[in-house]
C-alpha cells in the first residue's frame, strides 16, 4: 500500500537525521523531570498527611498522572512543529517535489504517507512516557481508566496539531520557516481558549471553542466527551484537507 510505504521512508529519514534522536531526548529529559517532580510532591503530601494523622487530601492521578499528561501537551506544543516541518520543505529544497507530485500516487495518499510517519514518531514519543507510568503500577495503584482517556486525548490533540504542520509545510523550502510558522499556529490555536475568559461574546464563545486547549481538559480528568473527540477528528481532517489543495496547487505549478 502507498501510505504504508510513503509512511516507511519518512520514518527512515527522520532516523537518518539528528532530529528524531534530539526530539525524543529532549521530550525524555522533559517529561522525567515532570514525572519526578509530581512523584516527590506526592510522596511529601502522603508524609505530611501521615504524621498529622490526617487522609492524603490527593490521589496519585490527580497529583502525577494528571500533571504530566498535561505537562505533556504543552511540550508537545513546542515539538510538533519540529516533527512536520521537513515533511514536504524537504522535498522542495532538494528538489524531490516535483517528482513526487507527478508520480501515479494520489495525492491523499502522500499527505495520509506523510502524517502517519509524525503520528508515529509522536506516538513513540509518548511511548516513553509509559515507562514512568508503568513505576506507579509497581509502587502504587492508579486507576488505569483515566490515564487511558488522558492518553487518547493526547493522541487526538497531537493529531490535530501534527495534521495543521503539515499543511504549513507545503508554504516553503525552508524547514526553519515551517517550524516557526507552525508553531505561531499551533500556539494561536492554543492560547484561544483565554479569548473566553476576557469575552462572553458570541466572538470570544466561538475562539474559546477553536481552542484545542479547551477540549483537552476533559481528556486530563479522565472525562470521555464526545463533542470533543468530534472537534480533534475535524481538525485532524481540515488540515489534510488544506494540505491536499495546497498540494494540488503545487501540482498546477508543475
Amino acid at each position: 500500500m502507498n501510505v504504508i510505504t510513503i509512511c516507511r521512508k519518512e520514518l527512515s529519514s527522520y532516523f537518518r537525521s539528528p532530529i528524531a534522536y534530539g526530539v525524543m531526548a529532549f521530550f525524555a529529559l522533559i517529561t522525567g523531570y515532570f514525572f519526578y517532580a509530581g512523584v516527590a510532591v506526592y510522596i511529601a503530601q502522603m508524609m505530611r498527611s501521615a504524621m498529622m494523622g490526617q487522609a492524603i487530601p490527593m490521589s496519585v492521578d490527580d497529583i502525577v498522572v494528571r500533571n504530566l499528561l498535561s505537562n505533556t501537551a504543552v511540550i508537545g506544543l513546542f515539538l510538533i512543529p519540529m516533527i512536520t516541518m521537513r515533511l514536504f520543505a524537504e522535498e522542495k529544497r532538494s528538489g524531490t517535489i516535483e517528482l513526487l507530485i507527478t508520480s501515479p500516487i494520489r495525492d491523499i495518499e502522500i499527505i495520509l504517507g506523510k502524517w502517519l510517519a509524525a503520528m508515529v514518531l509522536y506516538l513513540a514519543m509518548l511511548g516513553i512516557t509509559f515507562l514512568n507510568m508503568s513505576v506507579l503500577f509497581v509502587y502504587g495503584k492508579p486507576d488505569w481508566r483515566p490515564m487511558m482517556v488522558g492518553y487518547l486525548g493526547l493522541f487526538l490533540l497531537s493529531g490535530s496539531l501534527l495534521a495543521i504542520g503539515t499543511f504549513v509545510s507545503t508554504w516553503t523550502k525552508n524547514q526553519i520557516v515551517a517550524g516557526a510558522a507552525g508553531f505561531g499556529i499551533c500556539l494561536l490555536l492554543w492560547v484561544l481558549e483565554w479569548a473566553s475568559s476576557f469575552s462572553s461574546s458570541a466572538a470570544g464563545r466561538v475562539a474559546g471553542y477553536l481552542s484545542v486547549l479547551s477540549h483537552f481538559d476533559s481528556f486530563s480528568r479522565g472525562v470521555l466527551d464526545s463533542k470533543d473527540i468530534i472537534f480533534y477528528v475535524s481538525m485532524i481532517v481540515f488540515g489534510l484537507f488544506l494540505t491536499a489543495r495546497s498540494m494540488e496547487s503545487m501540482r498546477w505549478r508543475a
